[in-house]
């Protein structure tokens, strides 16, 4: 499975085929994990640091695992594998603020993520903000799924579902209610899940 892996993020890599994408694409490594984190995309900076979550959202982001599920930064980017609905920067669009990425590029970027899901084959995915979520369930209110765990089906594989808000600097809905204590609840069904209670001990044991 490891060699499985390895040669699927090798071609992810090396990926080009959407166009209007900023970069080349971004990939948190070949991590062996029952746990995935699924993100939008990549921002501007992650392409130069070569690793996702790797400027705000992703302080952010880390900040809650290690309040919640007494797991560093390290430990995460250890234990789960990371993947996003589109792998490479979109790019600004008018206003200044990222792009979102466009139905053709989400189609062309599917492929990957069900790859993974066929390899990896995990007991919990975290989609993080609502491209990610509704990729993999409906979506109608962020109030309607963060703070609930749900039973998820993609590439023939069941796994549970626990969303979570996007942690960007430019959103506020995750600080302010309903949206912080329903954040706080999700993040708390993640912190109880057996797939985190069984790494976060590990980690916790060769701390």
């Amino acid at each position: 499975m490891q060699t499985q892996l390895q040669d699927h993020v090798a071609k992810l890599l090396r990926c080009r085929r959407c166009p209007r994408m900023q970069s080349a694409p971004v990939s948190g490594g070949a991590i062996l994990s029952d746990v995935m984190i699924v993100g939008q995309a990549p921002g501007p900076r992650e392409p130069a640091l070569e690793r996702p979550f790797a400027h705000t959202a992703g302080r952010t982001l880390f900040r809650w695992f290690e309040e919640f599920c007494a797991l560093n930064e390290a430990a995460v980017r250890s234990k789960v594998y990371f993947a996003a609905v589109c792998r490479c920067f979109p790019g600004k669009n008018s206003g200044g603020t990222d792009r979102v990425p466009a139905p053709d590029e989400i189609r062309n970027c599917s492929s990957w993520m069900d790859n993974e899901i066929g390899i990896l084959r995990p007991r919990l995915i975290i989609p993080v903000g609502r491209l990610a979520i509704t990729q993999l369930t409906d979506c109608p209110k962020l109030e309607k799924v963060i703070g609930h765990k749900f039973r998820g089906e993609r590439a023939r594989h069941r796994f549970d579902l626990i969303p979570l808000p996007h942690p960007s600097g430019a959103s506020t809905w995750h600080k302010i209610p309903p949206g912080k204590a329903l954040t706080e609840r999700a993040l708390k069904l993640i912190a109880h899940h057996p797939a985190i209670e069984s790494f976060a001990r590990r980690a916790r044991r060769s701390q």
